[in-house]
């Protein structure tokens, strides 16, 4: 049981971690190739902040619990093994990530149901732009002066 705890703690942090990774860079690799950019770090460097911060907090907080493991571990008199820390490593961060995606998701859903129902980024806040630029252009038309496109 515990090798199948090791495995699919490995395989879920490791897969979880490879895929978001692997997205950012097909990003970054799809739109340097659509537009010719070659300015990484203007162009990228939101994400690549994040993805470095997220790198070095997780290595941090590795470290903190390794030690915090490890003396648990001598308390108890017994030795430190890393199969048995990266188990409890992997159930600490599943916890903290499983919180993160459900406010995320909540923030999402939630988000588009206010959206949805009359909220100033809706369908509405759009048709009252539109409704503005053609009397602005029906205006324009009155005073003799044909309206530009911007088509």
């Amino acid at each position: 049981m515990e090798d199948f705890a090791l495995w699919t703690t490995s395989l879920v942090l490791i897969g979880t971690s490879a895929f978001l990774f692997g997205m950012l860079v097909r990003s970054i690799v799809q739109e340097r190739r659509r537009s010719g950019v070659r300015r990484l770090w203007r162009n990228f460097g939101l994400s690549l902040t994040f993805a470095i911060l997220f790198l070095v907090s997780w290595a941090a907080q590795g470290l903190a619990e390794w030690s915090s493991f490890a003396h648990e571990q001598a308390a108890h008199g017994q030795v430190a093994h890393l199969s048995d820390f990266w188990v409890e490593f992997g159930q600490s961060t599943l916890e903290n990530w499983q919180s993160e995606f459900l406010q995320l998701f909540s923030f999402v859903v939630v988000s588009a149901v206010l959206i949805h129902h009359g909220s100033s980024e809706s369908k509405d806040g759009t048709e009252r732009i539109e409704r503005s630029v053609e009397e602005i252009r029906t205006m324009l038309r009155e005073a003799g002066l044909p309206p530009r496109t911007t088509r």
